[in-house]
Formats: structure tokens, C-alpha cells, sequence
């Protein structure tokens, strides 16, 4: 006997079958129990959620002989007849290949005459979004009034291409992704029917992998058994067979790609590609593991969320510390944005690496979320910058360039500053401390200076950041900020500097003044 495949194999028979599923299930059960069963249902999810399945063992449970609690027998000659596919009363059509007004005609003309065995003649119309317009409109009578023996099961993965017409006559239930625990819990109960010697780490991660797909979670099962036949199923080798990446290397990239390694990351990624890793796989998997770190960086209670073990959810909250939420941010829209592009890409190799080499780059992009990017690269490059310190000789030849004249402030100015600007002008540093990331990083470039009626006077030398802070809501949440630290309110202003005029020749260099001011009541 030819093999049968492990989704096949196990593919439910009855309710309490499906798994993941438990508030359609036990909806379904009620109906038939109680006889409130509806002439049109329709199914709809994503690919290997039981959507099928579920028509299937409907379709036996309306027309068993005796079911148990609204689930079927699985033993009555009905029951047997429609799980071999022998019953002539449940018909199965693949809307993909069958879409036309034809077909429908067909099923119009079928429905006017009884089932030959059982109580109901039940249509199961799988992909049903694939129909043409001419064939919902000839469905549609049908479906509306069909005799009253008729059952119509329409699935589908893609609700909205559905008529709204089709879908008022319709019974929705939406089959949701089903969980990894469920499925690996479904896994190590499979395994251990056909004596499968696997790990608990790989099956976890072949659930992870399925997507919420209870049948590509088998699927994928089978592939790694047939790899490794009569051993032991390790993660390692799990790995190995789908073309998958551990997390320590997903470490290492990261580590490279927040430090603007380019050189280590097209090393690392070269080393991937020899060994035959799949693109696409492993940009899906660096966009999981950077949503885990994002999790880990944004709060304390997420290890059901992070799906991993204690140790690597502490190796994670390390790494996390390291990185700006923003920069996390940009990491996973760009990086989803690759994952769109790489599914109909025939250089995928070139487009991940110009992705990786444009995340070191945050210059190439001109979208807000990388300037706090582009701010750290210029400070990054600033301080590698060597110090030149030139000896600048005095001689009938040379003369000292004069120093900028710089705008002064007479003490009755001073005294009309309020004491609350001067506070915040001592500690300015330190105050706007908790402010998000992009903000403080353009306001601890700032100079403070005097405005008009002794408002603190913040300017700000790129102009960029000029016009993201002067935004009203940007201004008033650094107002109010301040005001939460010094517990009294101040008068804030956002100004720009012209780049070809030193900052002294513009305006009142204020800070210097109260920390020369601070210094002078020390003595």
C-alpha cells in the first residue's frame, strides 16, 4: 500500500477532531443537536485552518444515522459512504477550476431532485471566491431558497472578493490561525502515534513555522521525517531541512546591522547563501525575531507572547537594552516592506543585501523615522573624528583671527528672566531626559538662548529638527514635560540658526551665562 501523508492520515473525522477551533465547532454541534440547521453556511480563513475538514464532518454529522452530542458515528453505512467519498449526497467542487455559469447551472438543475440515502444532499463549494460574477448571479436564486433537503458549505481564504449579496444568505464563521501550543501539542500527540522520535524544541518550531496552518504544520512534519528517517529529529536538523536560521545568527546580524557593519553583514549573509538557507524564509524570520525584541523592549510581562525559552527571553531583554524603539521600528516596516517585494523577485539576493546596506544608511531614506538614525551616524562620526590642534604663531606675518562677537545680556535683563527659566537652563541636560528618543537626541544638540518676555528660547542647529519640534503638538508635549520636572510652567520657543553665522553673533548664549553665574556664587 502506497504511503498517505501525515495531513491526509489524520485529517479529522469528527468534532472533537478539530483543533483550535472550539467556539465554531461547538456551534455546529448545537445546530445539528437541536435541528436549527441553516441552508447556507459560509467558511472562511486562512489556508490549513479546517475549514474543509469541517464541511466534511458537518456533511456526515446532518445525515448520520445515529449522532452522538451533533458530532457523527464515523460507523453507520452513511457515515462510512461520505468519509471514502462513495455518497452521492455530498458534493465537492473546486470553484477554481469549476467557476463558471455553467457549473452553476449544473448544481441548479441537481438540487431539484432528493437524496438518494440520508436527509440531506450538502454542496461544499471550496475556494468559492474564484467563481465569476456570471456564476454568483446564478447562485444566487439557489442559494437564497434551495429545497429545503439542501445544504450549500461555500469556503474560501479570501472573503472580500465575496458579493455582499452572496454573504447576506450566508451563515459567516471565521476560522482563526491556530495557535503554536495547539499545534505542537497536536504534533507530540502524532508523533508519538507513529513512534516519530522528535524534539520538543523542533516540534515547537515547525508550529511556528506552519503559520497558524494545522496542515502545513504536518506537511512540514512529514518533509522532516523523511530527511531524517529512523533518527532522531532535532531542532538542528529541522533547521537544516527547511532552510531555516537560528536565532544566534539572527543575534549576529542584528548586533552588525544596529553597529552599521556592512562588511560583517554581507559576510554573514554570504555564508547563509552557501549553505543554501532560503531568502525569503529568513527575511520572514529576522522581521519575527526583531517583532520579539521590539516585545522585549517594551515590557516586562511578555514571555507567553515571545514564545520562547527563559534563557533566550533574557538574552533578548539584554540585547533590547542596546536599541531605540524608533530604530526598531524602521528595522521591521523596511524589512516587511523587503518581504512584499521578495515573493515575486528573481534577484533575491540583491534586494535583501540593498536592504541591509540601506538600513546602515539611514541617509539614502528620507522618511522621519530614520532621523534619529541619521543623528546618531553624524554623532557617531564626529566623535571618531581625530582632534587637529594647530599652534597658531603670532608674527608681523600672522595675524590671530578675532573671535566672534558675541551678543551680551545686561543685569537688568537678567533679573527680569523668570527663575524658572534659569532652572531649566542650569539642568537643561538632564530634564529633558524621557522625552522619546528622536526628540531628546535634537534637543541635547540645542543651544539655549532669550526670547521675547524671557521665554527660554531652544535652537535647534539642523533644520530639520527645527520644524519637527516647532510641530504645536511636538512643543507642547516638551512643555509640559518640563513643567512635570520643575512643577511650574514656562514659556518655551523653537528657533533655527543660520549655518553661515556663529551661534554667538545670533544670539545670547544664556547657559554659559548661568553656569558662569553658578560657578562665580561658588567663590
Amino acid at each position: 500500500m502506497s504511503y498517505t501523508a501525515l495531513y491526509r492520515k489524520f485529517r479529522p473525522e469528527v468534532f472533537e477532531d478539530v483543533k483550535g477551533q472550539d467556539a465554531i465547532v461547538k456551534t455546529l454541534q448545537n445546530q445539528i443537536a437541536t435541528g436549527r440547521i441553516g441552508h447556507a453556511y459560509l467558511f472562511c480563513g486562512t489556508r490549513g485552518t479546517g475549514k474543509t475538514s469541517v464541511a466534511k464532518i458537518f456533511a456526515k454529522a446532518v445525515n448520520c444515522e445515529e449522532p452522538v452530542n451533533g458530532s457523527p458515528c464515523t460507523k453507520c453505512e452513511t457515515c462510512k459512504n461520505i468519509q471514502s467519498g462513495a455518497s452521492m449526497n455530498v458534493i465537492e467542487i473546486d470553484a477554481a477550476s469549476n467557476n463558471g455559469v455553467d457549473n452553476i447551472r449544473e448544481i441548479r438543475e441537481e438540487v431539484a431532485y432528493r437524496p438518494t440515502e440520508g436527509k440531506y444532499k450538502v454542496y461544499i463549494i471550496d475556494e468559492v471566491h474564484m467563481l465569476s460574477i456570471g456564476a454568483f448571479n446564478a447562485l444566487l436564486k439557489t442559494l437564497e431558497e434551495p429545497p429545503e433537503y439542501v445544504i450549500f458549505i461555500l469556503a474560501t481564504t479570501e472573503v472580500h472578493k465575496i458579493p455582499v449579496t452572496i454573504l447576506s444568505r450566508c451563515q459567516r464563521y471565521d476560522f482563526k490561525r491556530i495557535s503554536v501550543t495547539t499545534i505542537t501539542d497536536r504534533l507530540r500527540e502524532l508523533a508519538a502515534i507513529e513512534n516519530l522520535d522528535v524534539e520538543e524544541k523542533a516540534l515547537r518550531y515547525i508550529a511556528r513555522s506552519a503559520d497558524g496552518a494545522m496542515r502545513d504544520a504536518l506537511s512540514l512534519l512529514d518533509q522532516c521525517v523523511a530527511f531524517y528517517f529512523n533518527e532522531t529529529l532535532t531542532y538542528d536538523k529541522v533547521l537544516e531541512v527547511l532552510g531555516a536560521v537560528d536565532t544566534e545568527v539572527f543575534r549576529k546580524l542584528f548586533h552588525a546591522l544596529y553597529h552599521q557593519e556592512v562588511k560583517e553583514i554581507l559576510a554573514y549573509l554570504d555564508e547563509l547563501i552557501m549553505e543554501g538557507k532560503e531568502l525569503y524564509q529568513l527575511t520572514l524570520d529576522f522581521t519575527w525575531y526583531l517583532r520579539n525584541l521590539l516585545l522585549a523592549k517594551s515590557g516586562d510581562n511578555v514571555e507567553e507572547s515571545l514564545d520562547m525559552s527563559l534563557e533566550g527571553i533574557r538574552r533578548l531583554k539584554e540585547e533590547a537594552k542596546e536599541v531605540d524603539v524608533e530604530t526598531i521600528y524602521r528595522f521591521i516596516r523596511i524589512f516587511s516592506e523587503t518581504s512584499n517585494k521578495m515573493r515575486y523577485s528573481t534577484q533575491k539576493r540583491v534586494l535583501l543585501e540593498v536592504t541591509f546596506i540601506k538600513l546602515c544608511k539611514p541617509e539614502m531614506e528620507a522618511k522621519e523615522d530614520t532621523l534619529l538614525d541619521r543623528i546618531k551616524a553624524l554623532e557617531k562620526e564626529v566623535k571618531n573624528r581625530p582632534t587637529v590642534i594647530q599652534e597658531i604663531e603670532t608674527t608681523n606675518t600672522h595675524k590671530v583671527e578675532e573671535a566672534p562677537k558675541q551678543k551680551t545680556v545686561s543685569k537688568e535683563l537678567m533679573a527680569a528672566i523668570p527663575e524658572e527659566v534659569k532652572e531649566v537652563a542650569k539642568d537643561f541636560r538632564n530634564i529633558i531626559e524621557g522625552l522619546p528618543g528622536s526628540k531628546v537626541s535634537y534637543l541635547k544638540m540645542a543651544r539655549l538662548s532669550v526670547g521675547e518676555n524671557g521665554a527660554l528660547l531652544i535652537v535647534i542647529p539642523d533644520p530639520i529638527g527645527v520644524g519637527f519640534l516647532r510641530r504645536e503638538e511636538d512643543l507642547e508635549e516638551i512643555k509640559n514635560h518640563i513643567e512635570n520636572k520643575i512643577g511650574k510652567s514656562i514659556q518655551l520657543e523653537i528657533r533655527g540658526m543660520d549655518e553661515n553665522r556663529a551661534f554667538e553673533e545670533q544670539y545670547v548664549d544664556f547657559e554659559n551665562i548661568i553656569n558662569m553665574e553658578i560657578k562665580e556664587e561658588d567663590f
